[in-house]
């Protein structure tokens, strides 16, 4: 007979978890150091300086006021007829442009007010599309100007601007946008 050799039961491999807890809470604080979280910021935008109560504010005449109004439905009014967002970026740049020429624009450029008037309900996202018409209106009339100056664009020649406060281009074209306020029904 030969010799029955016993096997030892071998006792099953572990993991040490005793620093697990510890590990954990090490990556989880690594991940909340190390993450970002984006903030929504708003719109930048540089508000004028707040007026004096006893001063009334300068008078625009009719001519000079390109009205833009969105309702709480949703719908463009452009001067109180119903129009589309996409209309809006050519009828700024022929209001600005105009130089008295039509009666039914601006006497110059340096007289042209553009004013936004919202009611309290109008879709957000359509009076950022219209505030953004507005402005590519007068970023194309820029760069109109740059071009005809010899530039590439109008980001070009304000990169070769020494002082930013002399912007030729900015005082030929003002951007006046009246952001006006909902009735106080609405």
């Amino acid at each position: 007979m030969g010799i029955l050799a016993k096997k030892k039961k071998r006792a099953g491999a572990e993991i040490p978890t005793s620093s697990m807890a510890d590990i954990a809470f090490l990556l989880l604080i690594f991940f909340l150091v190390t993450t970002t979280i984006d903030v929504d910021t708003g719109i930048g935008m540089t508000l004028p300086p707040e007026p004096d109560e006893t001063t009334p504010p300068p008078p625009v005449a009719d001519r000079n006021m390109l009205k833009i109004l969105i309702n709480a439905q949703g719908q463009v009014l452009l001067e109180d007829l119903p129009s589309s967002v996409a209309q809006i970026r050519n009828e700024v740049m022929t209001h600005v442009q105009n130089n008295g020429v039509d009666a039914r624009y601006s006497d110059s450029p340096g007289k042209a007010v553009v004013s936004i008037k919202t009611d309290r309900l109008t879709p957000y996202n359509l009076y950022i599309q219209t505030l953004d018409e507005v402005w590519m209106a007068y970023f194309e009339i820029w760069d109109t100007e740059a071009r005809s100056m010899g530039y590439a664009n109008y980001v070009g020649y304000r990169a070769d601007l020494e002082d930013p406060s002399e912007n030729e281009i900015r005082d030929k074209w003002p951007a006046q946008v009246s952001l006006a306020e909902p009735d106080p029904g609405n």
